[in-house]
């Protein structure tokens, strides 16, 4: 409910004090700042310019105070770009809190604080304790989480604001519940070219994993346009703010692609964080198999099968398996088991070394290490023996041991003679085994095996550093991925998205994500997003019956704009060029989606000389939405205004493809064209 009247007229007011204040902070903040950093030099060229005649003691001191100068500097400055951040709109909610002492407490949420000169808080950080109730109750009893203890209390009022250039638009009084006037109308906005905050209409559904705590791993199966890879961002920001020595630095997203990793980019600057690190598990198979040239990405993998160039489903179904894991540790545990030292060796002239020592070290003494990492031990002991406790013998020690030892580093062989032994499942003839000749190349479904084989046999590459671990499109992994994600990362805690509706990976599926728990042994749980915030109802219920869903709801209000079916369509150079114009006159970005590459590159000539438009493949890194070309399996975690949904008549979408064209579809906020 639109607020007018004398209570618009306070808010003014309000408004005009705190740009006031907020000018005023910005003002002095600049000065210390400048101040500060004049002020840290001076400090250095004075320390530093006679630093002979310190002991080091002094020098120690020195650099302790230093660096806490340093630390103070880089706070004020970072404290000053939030501030920036929200000079032309200060705050975008309110709430009054009466507690159970009947203290009348009125909030104004913002982007960060602000305090007046009595240290008083004008403006709360979204994140703050209070802030809570603003995302997670109607007006009546409540009650918030503060560092004391549970606060309980009466939620008088909540507001929302619409401010521009520090000018009140609007002011409204509600409950943020589906007919939020200002949820509405962001909802019905424009898609812009990267991700944008969230913050003023996030949901109490939303908010539960936003500010979860309590759980070392969070799994979040969301549907399409539920706001995932949003909230996964708002939840990153959050837990910057409430968990003391986290930094961005300690954060790793692993996004799906990198076109996916820039239209992400915006959202934690705008929110007054760094951007994380971030990742692909592409990325990590490329740096981690050294043993060949060339590791196929994961969307070329996809393209195979959508692209009907694979002649042996089944053996690839089986490479992605479940059961091909416990095949694999069978193997590699009975691998390791005959692995001996058979004969005995002597280094230089007196030091021999007996067989019978090496096994007892190898199958004994350092057996909770991955085998080849033993060597590395054993031959430090060794050099330690011999040699006073040194080890500039160890190399030469683990030369001697290899060449006594019943087998080799080798990993390409290892992995070679698993589908050879009888642990594999399935029988392979000898053209199939040609496809593991040593190569440049290795395939996806085999790169993964082959990282785990190696992991297992020399260790995985542990990450001390990250103590935050976020995976978006959840289901595009499968077990064998997370059981290395988990070597990896052993002390992380991790936060998992995904949507089991939007699988387009035909060879492995998930029941359910809640699955995973099983794989991560900490505290774990599992939560549903089951409201979309992306397409309208007409373009939802569409897509419901695609794979028939039936638990999915629109937030959105109607358009009055159906999905619209073209088939059998005579000329389509210039229905595309009438529909393409269409959408680019209606709506700033337009995406016509393909079921692979080929299409998309066949319908870009056939328009290119029409239209300003980019044709996007696994490769791109940046583009603009307003008018792409792009296939459904790179398209996914992207939104556009319109979309133009294509498949060829020799190349239309199967029944064990809906998902695919599940993603193409729910790609789209306002209107949708299918061309069948």
């Amino acid at each position: 409910m639109a607020v007018v009247g004398k209570e618009l007229e306070k808010e003014k007011k309000i408004l005009k004090l705190t740009t006031n204040l907020l000018n005023e902070t910005l003002n002095n903040l600049k000065q210390e700042v400048k101040i500060g950093e004049e002020e840290l030099k001076e400090f250095k060229k004075v320390i530093w310019s006679d630093v002979h005649s310190f002991d080091e003691g002094d020098i120690g001191q020195a650099k302790l105070m230093t660096s806490d100068e340093e630390r103070k500097t880089l706070q004020k400055e970072q404290y000053y770009k939030k501030l920036r951040g929200i000079k032309n709109k200060p705050y975008f909610g309110s709430l009054v809190f009466i507690d159970e002492d009947g203290d009348v407490n009125n909030i104004y949420i913002s982007l960060t604080y602000l305090k007046d000169q009595n240290l008083n808080n004008i403006l709360y950080d979204w994140r703050s304790p209070i802030c809570s109730l603003f995302y997670d109750y109607e007006t009546g009893p409540c009650s918030y989480q503060a560092p004391g203890g549970l606060i309980s209390g009466k939620l008088e009022r909540k507001r929302q604001y619409k401010i521009e250039e520090n000018i009140l638009q609007g002011v409204f009084d509600n409950s943020l519940n589906i007919d939020d006037e200002v949820l509405q109308e962001v909802l019905s906005t424009e898609s812009s070219e990267r991700m944008k905050n969230v913050v003023n209409t996030i949901q109490q559904e939303q908010n539960k994993v936003i500010r979860n705590l309590e759980d070392e791993v969070l799994i979040v199966q969301g549907i399409a346009g539920s706001g995932k890879t949003t909230v996964a961002l708002h939840r990153i920001a959050f837990l910057l703010y409430r968990l003391e020595r986290l930094t961005s630095n300690n954060i790793l997203i692993f996004s799906p692609n990198n076109i996916f990793t820039e239209y992400i980019s915006d959202v934690l600057p705008s929110l007054g964080e760094c951007n994380t690190l971030q990742t692909t598990f592409q990325d990590y198979l490329s740096s981690f198999i050294k043993e060949y040239k060339e590791v196929e990405d994961f969307t070329d993998f996809i393209a195979r099968y959508y692209r009907y160039e694979e002649t042996n489903q089944e053996f690839i179904r089986y490479k992605q398996s479940d059961e091909i894991i416990k095949d694999i540790d069978n193997y590699l545990d009975d691998y390791i088991k005959r692995c001996k030292c058979v004969s005995d060796f002597t280094e230089g002239i007196n030091n021999k070394v007996t067989k019978e020592e090496i096994n007892e070290m190898l199958h004994y003494k350092y057996n909770v290490m991955p085998l080849f990492e033993r060597i590395e031990e054993i031959a430090n002991r060794l050099s330690s023996n011999f040699y006073q406790g040194k080890l500039k013998k160890a190399t030469t020690f683990k030369k001697l041991i290899y060449k006594n030892v019943n087998f080799k580093q080798d990993y390409q062989e290892i992995y070679l003679n698993f589908f050879q032994s009888d642990y594999c499942k399935i029988k392979l003839s000898k053209e199939m085994m040609k496809q593991f000749v040593k190569k440049d190349a290795i395939n996806y479904e085999d790169a993964l095996i082959f990282s785990y084989i190696k992991g297992t046999l020399e260790g995985f590459p542990y990450e001390t550093n990250i103590k935050q671990v976020v995976i978006d499109e959840a289901q595009d992994y499968n077990k064998l991925q997370y059981i290395i994600i988990a070597k990896i990362f052993k002390k992380a805690e991790f936060t998992i998205l995904g949507d089991i509706n939007q699988n387009i990976n035909p060879y492995y599926q998930y029941e359910s994500l809640e699955e995973l728990k099983t794989i991560f042994a900490k505290n774990s749980h599992y939560i549903e997003l089951l409201k979309t915030y992306r397409s309208s109802p007409e373009i939802i219920n569409y897509t419901n019956k695609i794979l028939g869903l039936k638990h999915v709801n629109a937030i959105r209000k109607e358009t009055g704009k159906p999905v619209v079916i073209r088939k059998n369509i005579e000329n389509l150079k210039n229905n595309l060029i009438e529909d393409i114009a269409y959408f680019t006159n209606e709506y700033k970005s337009c995406a016509i989606i393909t079921k692979d590459f080929k299409e998309a590159e066949k319908l870009y000539q056939l328009v290119k000389d029409e239209f300003d438009i980019s044709l996007i493949d696994i490769q791109t890194r940046k583009f603009t939405k307003d008018l792409v070309i792009i296939p459904a399996y790179i398209a996914k975690g992207l939104e556009f205004d319109s979309v133009l949904v294509y498949n060829d008549r020799e190349n239309s979408y199967r029944k064990n493809e809906r998902n695919l064209l599940y993603v193409a579809c729910t790609r789209c906020q306002h209107e949708l064209l299918i061309y069948n």
